[in-house]
């Protein structure tokens, strides 16, 4: 049997592949695209348009704008929120 497949040997998956969330360094996130994994108001592709910096110099970069292509509507949200797969997936779909 090939690496990497999840079949038991009649052929049938026995089990899903997980998806890992995906690593994210906050710094490089600037511009990157998000696919919401349920839409709503038929907003589904996202850009991160601006990293709040914090208030204290030298702090890691806590929250994000993220805005809808669509509508133009923006949200600040802590990036860490993207890592979420159950809410996000990385790239547009």
């Amino acid at each position: 049997m090939p690496a990497g497949r999840n079949e038991c040997h009649s052929g049938i998956m026995n089990l899903p592949i997980k998806t890992p969330a995906p690593r994210i360094n906050p710094r490089k996130l600037l511009l990157s695209k998000w696919t919401a994994v349920v839409p709503q108001q038929r907003e589904k592709h996202f850009m991160v348009v601006r990293l709040i910096e914090p208030e204290q110099l030298g702090a890691p970069v806590q929250d994000i704008e993220l805005e809808a292509v669509l509508s133009r509507r923006s949200q600040t949200l802590p990036w860490r929120e993207l890592t979420n797969t159950q809410h996000w997936q990385q790239g547009w779909k």
